[in-house]
């Protein structure tokens, strides 16, 4: 369906300086430079609009962010008014902000457990590698400075930094190109129950999970290992949600050792899982650090903060006339970025948007469970807001079509011919949409994904490619 878009925007000129002049994040430079990009101009509630006029339900949220909805005239309000107000200030050492200082409160009375104090930073990359600085240099003032190593998991994302990408391991994301902290990470088996071993149970899958970690602590030592992060929910890496009791194993494990919990809840925060906070409403941890970012301003402008414990603080905040937590960024708690977050918590709080991604989401999750059924579809997972499909050549061995075939983008561009984005990712297609979604929207995503796995089925066909 074409917009009024089109008649304000010059398609072509957009689409033209955009290839000429930008480098985007995970550029694929050969696709690119034959494509382009899709240049959007409009957001509207759950629609994006392109320069030519085409109206798309975002099933993508943006990038896993935009839970409020696009368009939120009291978010621009809010940035407006704080921009004309004081539009910046430095929070280094011993200065700071109206909008940093409330919602610091504010996130403190969110969050699980005892985490009371923020940290803030300026993307979910920024907000990891604050989250493991923070540990390292708590291990050290504790009296422990030999644990520096840091534990994650294989089909990771924990962002784009070079300690992010360091600590985060997807498939064809460490590229050879790059360079990487060597002897630093160390990395268990993702937790992908789809993929788990043959004949297998997801209660002898989540063992061996926990005991591969009992291993690795005891193979390096407890002394030695600073913390372990996980995302609660892997995002990027599939939408893999933890087999049961998985999460309050490794927690056990973490806190017998010393080791601290660094959550990622960059995507599952704020309320796409139908909670403020996942780790401990969805999955019953409460970890020693939460990092979130993301919905956390609806993507509305940049900004994260890392939430951490008040066991945390009192070590870092002991006594010490040489200590300086030498760290920290030029746009920390930004006042126009904290009045957003502010403003657009209110927003989720008094809609409810935790209880309709629920509700909602409750009805995806059912819907999109019929997709099962069809010939290329060997799962479809996760929860709530926060879905994915996973295609396969083989449903009885799992196996994937050649990254040739390109199988995802190929559906994914009959999806988008249909005016539905949603997000491909190797031989998954994700679906993570804004928390204002409709019944009526379930019907119309699930619908469009579905004719477009048809279509695409007949053309393997037809290719014989499958």
């Amino acid at each position: 369906m074409l917009h009024q878009a089109h008649n304000r925007f010059n398609a072509q000129e957009l689409w033209q300086q955009d290839h000429d002049h930008v480098l985007h994040p995970y550029t694929h430079f050969d696709s690119f430079r034959a494509n382009g990009s899709l240049v959007l101009v409009e957001g509207e509630g759950c629609y994006v609009t392109d320069a030519q006029g085409r109206r798309y339900f975002d099933g993508i949220g943006g990038m896993w962010c935009v839970n409020a909805g696009y368009g939120r005239k009291e978010i621009a309000e809010a940035m407006a008014e704080q921009a004309l107000q004081l539009c910046y200030t430095t929070t280094f050492v011993d200065v700071t902000n109206a909008p940093a200082a409330r919602l610091a409160a504010k996130l403190a009375g969110l969050a699980p457990g005892d985490l009371n104090h923020v940290a803030y930073a300026t993307s979910g990359s920024c907000a990891v590698d604050t989250a493991i600085r923070l540990a390292h240099y708590y291990q050290s003032r504790r009296g422990a400075p030999a644990r520096r190593y840091v534990i994650s998991r294989k089909n990771s994302y924990h962002g784009s930094t070079y300690l992010g990408m360091t600590v985060g391991l997807r498939d064809g994301d460490q590229s050879e190109h790059f360079k990487y902290i060597p002897d630093l990470v160390h990395h268990l088996s993702a937790p992908y129950p789809y993929r788990r071993p043959d004949g297998m149970s997801l209660e002898a899958f989540s063992d061996a999970l926990v005991e591969e970690f009992a291993q690795k602590i005891a193979a390096l030592g407890p002394e030695n290992i600073a913390c372990f992060i996980a995302e609660p929910a892997q995002a990027s890496g599939g939408v893999c949600m933890p087999p049961p009791n998985y999460l309050p194993r490794m927690r056990e494990l973490c806190t017998r050792h010393g080791i601290l919990f660094i959550a990622d809840e960059i995507v599952t925060a704020f309320g796409r899982l139908g909670h403020m906070f996942a780790s401990e409403d969805e999955f019953g941890i409460v970890p020693d650090i939460i990092v979130c970012a993301k919905g956390l301003t609806s993507g509305y402008i940049p900004l994260s903060a890392v939430i951490y414990s008040d066991a945390i603080h009192e070590i870092i905040s002991a006594p010490d006339p040489d200590a300086w937590f030498t760290h920290g960024y030029t746009y920390a708690g930004h006042p126009v970025a904290c009045a957003v977050a502010l403003k657009n918590i209110e927003i989720i709080e008094r809609e409810d948007l935790c209880g309709n991604a629920a509700r909602v989401g409750g009805y995806l999750e059912r819907r999109l469970a019929e997709l099962s059924d069809l010939a290329i579809v060997g799962d479809v997972r996760g929860r709530r807001l926060m879905m994915c499909v996973e295609y396969v050549r083989d449903k009885a061995t799992r196996a994937r079509f050649p990254d040739s075939v390109n199988i995802s983008k190929r559906i994914s561009r009959a999806c988008e011919a249909n005016g539905l984005l949603v997000r491909p990712i190797g031989h998954l297609d994700v679906l993570s949409p804004p928390l204002t979604m409709t019944m009526a929207d379930v019907d119309f995503v699930v619908d469009t994904l579905k004719a477009a796995i048809v279509a695409v089925t007949a053309e393997l066909q037809s290719e014989g490619a499958f």
